[in-house]
């Protein structure tokens, strides 16, 4: 059951994030501010005088496209490191992993704004934020991972048969962890996901006047009294994309131990 509700929690936002654009139409003011539902606009209009339902269909392909790029980055930097972290002397292991805890111990969403505060906003610096302050995390899971004792127990025998380093630590250790880090990215979504929606939340990324989810509810929520769907609806995808996520990954996870 939980299972099926996960799927339904994470599909139906995707679809609307992702297909809402093509069948949106225009988001320019269509009446007067806060206007209740009417011909034209079924869910009334927000602060700036925008059809809800048009808002609502094209503000979700940016929070959906920036926590996807930063998983992306996070992933592609945080893999690679992991491995060679595991894979090196201890030293080596030792210096990247307290570099990487410095980082760790910063709250992320104070990060951006810091960020934001010296002037540097925007959905470019968003998503490589977001992206850097996962690396360590990641690392971590790939670490653990490439570390557990039957990994290194075939790694040794590996090494004893000549293999080169590539093939052992690329060809072997990275399929060993490819299942430890599918279900930290389902787990990570929501936190990412968050992270954006609540930089969004605070101007830290994209302009007062955007469509994106995040940026409409704070721009509305002085109007729920008036104009309740437009913070409702767009609350309600996120919080389904992140429950949907976790899940997803949850159901995942425990199909693997009931296999193993």
């Amino acid at each position: 059951m939980s299972r099926a509700l996960g799927w339904v929690l994470l599909v139906v936002p995707l679809l609307v994030a992702l297909g809402g654009p093509l069948v949106a139409g225009s988001v320019d003011p269509v009446g007067a501010p806060s206007a209740p539902p009417g011909a034209g606009h079924p869910l009334g209009t927000d602060v700036l005088g925008r059809d809800v339902l048009a808002v609502v269909l094209s503000g979700g392909l940016s929070v959906v496209g920036f926590t996807a790029a930063a998983l992306g980055l996070a992933y592609g930097v945080g893999v690679p490191v992991g491995l060679v972290a595991a894979g090196q002397r201890r030293v080596v292991d030792e210096v990247l992993m307290r570099g990487l805890d410095l980082v760790l111990a910063f709250p992320s969403l104070l990060v951006l704004m810091v960020l934001a505060a010296t002037g540097h906003r925007g959905a470019v610096v968003l998503v490589f934020t977001a992206a850097a302050v996962q690396v360590p995390a990641v690392v971590r899971v790939v670490r653990a991972a490439a570390l557990a004792p039957g990994c290194r127990v075939a790694v040794e025998a590996l090494y004893l048969q000549g293999q080169s380093w590539w093939r052992i630590h690329v060809g072997y250790v990275a399929r060993s962890a490819l299942g430890p880090v599918a279900t930290d990215a389902g787990t990570r979504v929501a936190l990412v996901l968050g992270l954006v929606a609540s930089a969004n939340f605070l101007g830290l990324g994209l302009p007062s006047g955007s469509v994106d989810w995040a940026v409409v509810i704070d721009r509305n929520s002085d109007a729920l009294d008036a104009q309740p769907a437009v913070v409702l609806v767009p609350s309600a995808l996120l919080v389904g994309l992140c429950v949907g996520a976790n899940l997803v990954a949850d159901s995942v996870l425990g199909r693997g131990r009931r296999t193993g």
